[in-house]
C-alpha cells in the first residue's frame, strides 16, 4: 500500500476514527507478513512462533484501543520493529524457562535480517540485554539495529522508518554491531 494510504489511516485514528485500526491492518498486513517471513524462511523449523504469530502480536503491541500514536508510515514500521522484538524477546524468554540451554555461542550480527523467532532463547535474551545497555549509549543506533536484525528492513528501508540517510543508517549499523559484538563476547 502507498505510503500516504497508511498515514492517512494512521491520521485518521488520531483524530477519532475508530475504525481506522481494523483498516490500517489490512493496509499493512502484507509488509509486516513479509518482515516476519524474512525470518521465518531463513530459519530452523523448531521454533513455536510462526510468521502470522509474530505478525499478529507485533501489531497487537502497536495498537492502543482505537487510536494509533503514529505521524506516519516509517514511524509505523519502526515502532513495528520494536514489536517484532518485544515478541520475539517475550517469546525467547518463555522457551527459555521451559527449557535451558547452555554452551551457546553469542549471536553473531553478521547474520543480519535472520534473527528468528526458534533462536536459541539464551542468544537472543544475552542480545537483548546488550542493546539495551547500547540503547543507552546511542539510542538511534539501537533503533537501526532493531529494525535491520529484528524487523528485516533493508538499509533504505531502516533509513525511511528512522528519518535518516543510508549513510548514516550503514555508519550506524558498523558501529552498533561492533559494540555489540565485544558486548556479547565479555558476557
Amino acid at each position: 500500500m502507498p505510503s500516504a494510504d497508511v498515514t492517512a489511516l494512521l491520521a485518521d485514528s488520531r483524530n477519532g476514527d475508530s475504525s481506522a485500526s481494523d483498516r490500517l491492518l489490512g493496509a499493512v498486513y502484507d509488509e509486516l507478513h513479509r518482515l516476519a517471513q524474512i525470518h521465518r524462511s531463513r530459519s530452523r523449523r523448531d521454533g513455536t512462533l510462526n510468521t502470522t504469530a509474530l505478525v499478529h502480536e507485533a501489531y497487537l503491541k502497536l495498537v492502543d484501543g482505537d487510536r494509533l500514536p503514529f505521524d506516519g508510515r516509517a514511524h509505523f514500521f519502526a515502532a513495528a520493529a520494536r514489536a517484532m522484538r518485544q515478541v520475539i524477546v517475550d517469546d525467547a524468554r518463555k522457551r527459555n524457562r521451559v527449557k535451558r540451554g547452555g554452551g551457546e555461542r553469542p549471536t553473531s550480527l553478521d547474520r543480519v535480517g535472520e534473527i528468528r523467532a526458534d533462536e536459541p532463547a539464551d542468544e537472543i535474551l544475552a542480545l537483548d540485554e546488550a542493546l539495551k545497555r547500547f540503547e543507552e549509549i546511542d539510542p538511534r543506533a539501537a533503533r537501526v539495529v532493531e529494525c535491520r536484525y529484528f524487523a528485516g528492513l533493508t538499509v533504505e528501508e531502516t533509513a525511511e522508518a528512522l528519518g535518516i540517510s543510508p549513510t548514516t543508517v550503514k555508519r550506524e549499523w558498523v558501529a552498533a554491531r561492533a559494540w555489540l559484538y565485544r558486548a556479547l563476547a565479555e558476557a
